[in-house]
């Protein structure tokens, strides 16, 4: 037999299984019902999330420096995921004298141009929450006695501000969201 009759039925056979392929997927009956159920269906507005200060410890003090932990719970009320892009956050002391920015840090990163490469970001899933925890190293200057001698006896007084930004479920649904938080503790 001749291999260019082989080739010509296999052609055919190709095509005709593309062609059912397409026919059968192109067929799609929408009713009035359907269209009306798309329409209820618009985006809503998404609520808030809540923030709290979890905890805030100090895990070492030396004479040199001190090691501090912070860690923030988020809460995602809306039942959809939202993307928690960035968490900027101060910490202060008030405990001696006048109060005192100490740290601030920021947790995540915002995407900056067309293309992110190693996006940090946090997926908040529906109706859950998720913890933010970052580390903080203090370098002892010797300028501040009372400071470091409350570090010393974990007695310090904390205040801590900041700003969430998050979004709907994916960068470009929705606009940005920001929340300002402030604790004292």
């Amino acid at each position: 037999m001749n291999s260019k009759i082989f080739v010509l039925v296999a052609i055919i056979a190709l095509a005709a299984a593309l062609g059912v392929i397409l026919l059968s997927g192109s067929s799609s009956h929408t009713s009035e019902k359907d269209i009306t159920k798309e329409i209820s269906q618009a985006p809503q507005q998404i609520q808030p999330i809540s923030v709290e200060l979890e905890d805030i410890s100090i895990i070492e003090v030396t004479k040199r420096d001190a090691r501090i932990e912070i860690t923030f719970k988020l809460s995602n009320p809306n039942p959809s995921s939202i993307l928690v892009q960035v968490m900027d956050y101060q910490l202060f002391e008030t405990g001696y004298s006048n109060e005192k920015q100490i740290s601030g840090g920021q947790i995540g990163s915002r995407p900056e141009g067309m293309v992110e490469f190693g996006s940090d970001y946090y997926v908040l899933l529906g109706e859950n929450s998720i913890l933010l925890k970052d580390k903080i190293v203090l370098k002892n200057t010797g300028n501040t006695p009372e400071l470091w001698s409350a570090f010393e006896s974990n007695t310090v007084k904390w205040r801590v501000s900041g700003d969430v930004f998050f979004n709907q479920s994916s960068m470009t649904s929705g606009q940005e969201n920001e929340l300002h938080f402030e604790f004292v503790k």
